[in-house]
């Protein structure tokens, strides 16, 4: 199969980031922080970014005008608020966010929850909300 313009050469481009290539331990991840409701960055896609978070408790409401958000839960069970409903994502699941739909994530009780994330990297952490627990960068870990 051909890559790149030195299709001819058959032999892979290497990107600049050699991490990008290599398998991620999504669970040793997890161990690197502890700090509730701050993402870290664990991989890009393009204009996407892959990040990790854990939550406990009530988030902020907040939507995000042009992006969806992909939330893939690790461990625990996560409800999603909308307004005119509660969606529970068990361990294992996955629900999508669509773009302009306010949302808020929540635990069960004290139960911490670990969420991956799939989203553009231009999306703001609490849409156009500012909140206390609003970041504007998260770590690359």
């Amino acid at each position: 199969m051909p890559y790149g313009e030195n299709a001819k050469d058959s032999k892979p481009l290497l990107h600049n980031n050699n991490s990008a290539m290599k398998p991620i331990n999504v669970k040793e991840k997890f161990s690197k922080f502890s700090k509730q409701w701050h993402p870290h960055q664990i991989a890009t896609v393009d204009t996407m970014q892959v990040i990790l978070a854990k939550i406990q408790g009530e988030f902020v409401w907040h939507s995000h005008d042009n992006e969806d958000e992909l939330f893939f839960v690790q461990k625990g069970t996560l409800e999603m608020h909308f307004r005119d409903r509660v969606e529970i994502v068990k361990e294992g699941e996955i629900i999508v966010v669509p773009k302009g739909v306010e949302h808020c994530p929540k635990s069960q009780g004290d139960e911490e929850v670990h969420v991956l994330l799939f989203e553009q990297l231009k999306t703001k952490h609490t849409g156009d909300v500012q909140h206390e627990k609003t970041q504007t960068e998260y770590p690359k870990i």
